[in-house]
């Protein structure tokens, strides 16, 4: 099949919005479900937080896809993976009691094989992001990657929607009408699965061959290609830590988002938790509509708008007005947790500012990798940066259950106003370095 033999139309949508729902699958939606299904506010961003692992550390095995399989058969493969994932975690989800689910207590061990298939689906999806990312650059010419790389980003967006919205909204009503939570989400993960699984189909006989994405590599020439990897590799590593203000870039990298590090693990939860818990008491339809869809379009929008401010004015100037963006929002959580109030208009209001900032103040982190990465190895050197990216929702999202339980949801995002110092502080410095 020649490469330009099949519209981009045809599959670029689909590609993008494939890559989408598993990672929200495992890093927003699971934490809905282990809350829903009784574990404490503790384990579930301790665990769930762990699930962000593969996409801090896909930088180590991304050169090797290559060398193994085209990019295509990988994109295909772990699409099929996931779909089996999908499935599969809806049968290891426990059977808990009502009263056990109430307790808001229930241990990790009768999670552990449906936290093992999350896992397995994160990697699939980390994997899959190497693959198809570098399967959209051989398939499509410049001019191409050109023109679809806002139809790709608007379908990851709609990927979001669907998975924070659609999916836990649909979780939400199955719940309202047999009255088991871990009904619902199998009943979820099973359509989950069936979707996902036609678009994977659907891949499997649409996406184009290119002529580039060839693997044809005899033993000796995957262990050669592996040598010469590895001491790219280390060439990569070392000019990253050496370049001029690497101590700054890594501290701004891991600092600048620390209030919506601690925020995102607690935001369901605090929506979800009754009021005598000190949450809002919403329904899990409601946390579907409100955060997964309102939130959700608040943030593609701020980006929008961040991208086109930083377009026509350039990092320096918009530095300072998205840093105060990303970090003053988060305030209104604070104003939620003391009034707790029973309006659904109220809540989404303050939820979609808090998401609008960040969507707005998240281009100027964006654009910070970019200028960074600048030079000789900037492709690898980006692969890095967001690798540090990754980490920084890691750690103080692991964390995050836990200080809130010790403090209390007040206490917790009275802590989540004092750490947008941190974003001031690595801001101001930071500017001091951009030409």
């Amino acid at each position: 099949m020649k490469k330009n033999s099949i519209s981009p139309w045809t599959w670029v949508p689909t590609l993008y919005f494939a890559e989408g729902i598993p990672y929200v699958l495992v890093n927003t939606v699971s934490v809905i479900i282990f809350k829903k299904m009784g574990m404490s506010n503790g384990d579930v961003a301790m665990f769930t937080g762990l699930l962000y692992l593969p996409w801090v550390i896909k930088p180590l095995w991304s050169p090797f896809v290559d060398i193994i399989r085209t990019k295509r058969w990988w994109t295909v493969s772990m699409q099929l993976l996931m779909t089996a994932a999908m499935l599969c975690g809806a049968f290891f989800l426990p059977s808990l009691t009502p009263e056990e689910i109430s307790s808001g207590n229930v241990p990790v061990s009768p999670f552990i094989a449906a936290l093992a298939v999350f896992w397995i689906t994160a990697f699939a999806s980390a994997t899959h992001d190497i693959a198809a990312d570098g399967y959209y650059m051989l398939a499509l010419n410049q001019d191409q990657q050109a023109f679809f790389v806002g139809i790709r980003s608007t379908f990851y967006r709609l990927a979001t929607i669907f998975g924070q919205g659609f999916i836990v909204f649909i979780a939400g009503l199955v719940e309202s009408r047999t009255g088991s939570i871990p009904l619902s989400w199998r009943l979820t993960l099973i359509l989950s699965s069936v979707i996902f699984g036609l678009i994977a189909v659907y891949h499997t006989f649409v996406l184009p061959h290119p002529l580039t994405d060839r693997s044809h590599m005899t033993a000796g020439q995957r262990s050669e290609r592996a040598k010469e990897i590895f001491r790219e590799f280390g060439r990569t590593f070392a000019t990253f830590f050496t370049k001029r203000h690497i101590l700054l870039a890594l501290t701004f990298m891991l600092l600048y988002r620390l209030p919506e590090a601690f925020l995102v693990k607690m935001l369901n939860p605090f929506l979800l938790d009754p009021v005598s818990a000190g949450g809002l008491g919403l329904s899990t339809e409601q946390v579907g509509i409100v955060y997964g869809t309102i939130g959700i379009m608040a943030l593609t929008l701020g980006g929008i708008l961040g991208g086109m401010a930083a377009s026509k004015w350039g990092l320096k100037r918009v530095l300072w007005p998205m840093a105060l963006s990303l970090a003053l929002p988060c305030s209104v959580f604070l104003y939620l947790g003391v009034a707790q109030p029973e309006s659904l208009w109220v809540i989404s209001a303050c939820v979609a500012l808090d998401q609008f900032g960040y969507g707005f103040g998240f281009t100027a982190y964006m654009l910070y990798l970019i200028l960074f990465s600048e030079g000789e190895f900037k492709t690898s050197h980006y692969s890095l940066c967001t690798a540090f990216m990754a980490l920084s929702m890691m750690l103080p999202g692991m964390v995050a259950g836990y200080l809130q339980e010790w403090i209390g949801y007040v206490g917790f995002f009275e802590m989540v106003i004092i750490c947008c110092f941190a974003t001031v502080c690595v801001t101001f410095f930071v500017k001091r370095t951009i030409r």
